[in-house]
C-alpha cells in the first residue's frame, strides 16, 4: 500500500525553506551597495558567493550524520545562522570582516539544506516531483520576497539599519522548533542491520550531475548574482534592477512548482531535456532585449531556468531508499561548488572583458548542458 502524501509535513518544510532562504538571497540585491562603499570589484564580488558556498564541502559528511540520527532541527540551526549573518550586512566595515560574514553564513546554509528534500522523500515518496516542487517553492518564493524585504528595509532604515530585519527570521525559528517536534521521518536501525554502503556505486551519476550543474550555473549566476549589477551598469536605478531580479525569482518559483509536476508524468529526463534547448535562447533574448522587453523575457526565463531545480533533486532522491541525506549533501556539495566555480568565472571575466560579452559566454555555455542529460539514466525502483 503506497504512503500517503503528508501536506503537514511537506507545507512545514516548504515554509522553513522560505524563511532560510529568504534570508539568504539578501546579497545580490545589495551588491552594488557593497561595491560602491568598500569599493569591490567584480571578482570580488564572487569571491562573497563563493566564502558563502565554502562551507558546502562538508555536506556529504553532514548528510552520512542526518542518516544516522534525526537532524530535522538541522534546518532550525541553519535558519538562526542565515538570519543574524545577512541581516548584518550593512554594518561591515571592510571586505574581509564581509567575507567572514558571508562565510558564516554560508556554514548555516549548508546546516540548513541538507534534511529538507529528505524529510519530503520520507513522507511522499509517491510523489516526490511534487513534493520537490513544493520545497522548491518555497526557496524560489524566498528569492523574490528576499530582494523586495532587504530593499524595503534599506529605503526605510539605510543600509546601516538592516540589522532590524532579524527578529522575523528568530521569530519563524522559534516557531518551526514547537512545530518540528511533531513530525517524525527520521527511521532507527539496529546497529547489527546496518551494511557498509559502497559510496563509489554514485560516483556515475554524481559526474553527469556535475557536468549539469557546472554548465548551467553560469547563466543561473549571470541571471541572479550579477543581474543588479548588469541592470545598474546600463543606468537602471537600484530599486528597478531589485524589481528585476525579484520578477525573475518569483517566475523561478512558478516554474519551480509547476515543471516539478510536469516531470513526474512525462519522465524526468525528458523534461530536462526540453528545459536545456530553452534555456540559451532566452538567455540570447535577454541579452538582445532593452527597455520593457526585459520584463517577459526574464519572467519566462525564470520559469525555465528554475523550474529544473526539483527534478533534480527528484532524480537524486531516486537513486536509492537508503543514504537519502548522504546522496542530497553530495549533490548539494556538487551544486555549491559548481555554482561557486561559474560565479568567479563570470566574475573575472567581466572584470576582463565587461558584463555584456560575459553574459554572451554564458549562454553558450549552457548548450553544454544537453549532452549531460542525455547520459542520465531514470531509477524507476528507489520509491
Amino acid at each position: 500500500m503506497k504512503k500517503s502524501f503528508d501536506y503537514a509535513t511537506v507545507l512545514t518544510v516548504s515554509f522553513a525553506h522560505l524563511i532560510g532562504d529568504m534570508y539568504s538571497s539578501f546579497l545580490a540585491p545589495v551588491l552594488p551597495i557593497l561595491i560602491t562603499q568598500l569599493g569591490i570589484s567584480n571578482f570580488q564580488a564572487g569571491m562573497l558567493d563563493f566564502a558563502r558556498k565554502i562551507p558546502s564541502l562538508l555536506n556529504p559528511i553532514f548528510g552520512i550524520i542526518a542518516d544516522k540520527i534525526d537532524a530535522k532541527y538541522f534546518m532550525i540551526i541553519g535558519i538562526i545562522i542565515i538570519t543574524i549573518s545577512m541581516s548584518l550586512l550593512g554594518t561591515v566595515p571592510d571586505f574581509l570582516t564581509l567575507f567572514i560574514l558571508v562565510f558564516i553564513a554560508g556554514i548555516g546554509t549548508s546546516i540548513f539544506h541538507v534534511p529538507g528534500p529528505t524529510i519530503i522523500k520520507k513522507v511522499a515518496p509517491h510523489k516526490l516531483g511534487l513534493g520537490m516542487s513544493f520545497y522548491m517553492l518555497g526557496g524560489e518564493f524566498a528569492r523574490t520576497l528576499g530582494p523586495l524585504m532587504i530593499l524595503g528595509a534599506v529605503s526605510l532604515w539605510g543600509f546601516e539599519g538592516t540589522y532590524r530585519v532579524m527578529p522575523l527570521g528568530l521569530a519563524v525559528a522559534a516557531i518551526l522548533f514547537f512545530r518540528f517536534r511533531k513530525i517524525s521521518v527520521h527511521k532507527k536501525i539496529d546497529p547489527k542491520d546496518k551494511k557498509k554502503v559502497d559510496y563509489r556505486k554514485y560516483l556515475g551519476f554524481f559526474s553527469i550531475i556535475a557536468g549539469i550543474v557546472i554548465f548551467r550555473s553560469g547563466m543561473h549566476s549571470a541571471l541572479t548574482l550579477y543581474l543588479p549589477i548588469y541592470l545598474i551598469a546600463k543606468g537602471n536605478s537600484l530599486w528597478l534592477a531589485g524589481i528585476s531580479l525579484a520578477i525573475l525569482q518569483f517566475s523561478g518559483a512558478a516554474g519551480t512548482f509547476t515543471l516539478g509536476i510536469l516531470s513526474d508524468r512525462i519522465g524526468r529526463r525528458k523534461t530536462l531535456i526540453i528545459l536545456s534547448i530553452l534555456n540559451p535562447l532566452l538567455m540570447f533574448a535577454f541579452i538582445f532585449s532593452s527597455g520593457f522587453m526585459i520584463f517577459p523575457i526574464l519572467i519566462v526565463a525564470g520559469f525555465i531556468l528554475f523550474g529544473s531545480n526539483p527534478i533534480i533533486l527528484a532524480l537524486v532522491q531516486e537513486r536509492d531508499t537508503e543514504n537519502l541525506s548522504f546522496l542530497n549533501g553530495t549533490y548539494m556539495t556538487i551544486s555549491f561548488v559548481g555554482s561557486s566555480i561559474m560565479v568567479l568565472t563570470i566574475g573575472l571575466l567581466s572584470d576582463i572583458f565587461g558584463l555584456d560579452t560575459t553574459y554572451l559566454i554564458t549562454a553558450f555555455l549552457s548548450i553544454a548542458v544537453i549532452p549531460f542529460i542525455y547520459l542520465l539514466t531514470e531509477n524507476k525502483k528507489a520509491d
